[in-house]
């Protein structure tokens, strides 16, 4: 069986199956089971494929078939300019989650000099893509998991920033190092009870701990908030990522904890997801 034949025959499988993009996925497990990249594929797309990489393919698009993230298959996932390396330990960057590094390239265009605390660096995708614009920001990110900050490191030396970025295991609420100008957060914030009701790729295999916002979807927006009007500065901005229905009820939040509200921004399908605000 040849290169394009058997991405055909791995792509009407995971459509059958009513996985979401399923040429797309098939061709992306193609360039890991021989490889290669895409460019590969489309110049040898009649290349006949040896038993062993037909096999791996086979056993990628099994894994598929179960619900199992592309990202979590190859290790990796794109994000805004960059590519970036995650683990199913981690969650896997979103497109609606380039509206953050959006907004803050918006918001420092003319900055020279800026210290950034991103509270739950995850992959480290949304800090290590402002120091890759911003070539005068330094960064500090803090997490609860090992394996976040693993990775936020492997990445920052992927894209040669480790000179920028100072990395922390801590706690939300444990953490008192520094005053910062500018604080971004992606925080949990799905309604635990609303988890077994999400997509089977992120309800069986993305990481709760980067999901569950405990019974009001704010447990860990409420934390993320009162520490971040600790350690920034007077008139630092505050960037937080928010679930679709929480706006007023964050912006409640923030206000009692002396922010300004500069905007609310929406995200690809027009939901609310980006609140940008100053402290006063």
């Amino acid at each position: 069986m040849n290169i394009n034949s058997a991405i055909i025959h791995g792509a009407k499988v995971l459509k059958d199956n009513l996985i979401k993009n399923p040429y797309l996925d098939s061709e992306i497990l193609m360039t890991m089971a021989i490889e290669k990249d895409r460019k590969y594929i489309l110049l040898n797309s009649k290349r006949n494929l040896d038993k062993e990489d037909l096999n791996t393919f086979q056993k990628l698009i099994k894994k598929r078939l179960i619900g199992k993230p592309v990202a979590y298959l190859t290790n990796k996932k794109f994000f805004w300019n960059s590519e970036f390396a995650v683990s199913d330990k981690i969650l896997i960057p979103r497109p609606d989650t380039e509206l953050v590094i959006e907004k803050v390239l918006d918001l420092t265009a003319n900055k020279k000099k800026l210290n950034i605390l991103e509270i739950g660096i995850g992959s480290g995708c949304i800090l290590l893509s402002i120091l890759k614009e911003r070539k005068s920001f330094y960064g500090t990110g803090i997490d609860i998991c090992k394996s976040c900050l693993k990775i936020s490191k492997l990445n920052a030396i992927k894209l040669k920033l480790t000179s920028k970025l100072k990395l922390f295991k801590s706690n939300v609420d444990k953490f008192n190092l520094g005053k910062y100008d500018l604080i971004i957060s992606n925080p949990p914030y799905i309604k635990n009870f609303k988890l077994k009701y999400l997509e089977k790729d992120v309800a069986k295999f993305e990481p709760k701990l980067a999901l569950d916002g405990g019974l009001d979807g704010l447990t860990a927006i409420r934390k993320v908030i009162k520490k971040s009007s600790e350690l920034i500065k007077k008139n630092g901005r505050f960037v937080l990522e928010i679930g679709f229905d929480q706006k007023n009820k964050v912006i409640s939040l923030l206000k009692k904890e002396g922010f300004y509200i500069n905007s609310i921004n929406k995200d690809l399908a027009n939901n609310d997801r980006c609140i940008v605000c100053t402290k006063i």
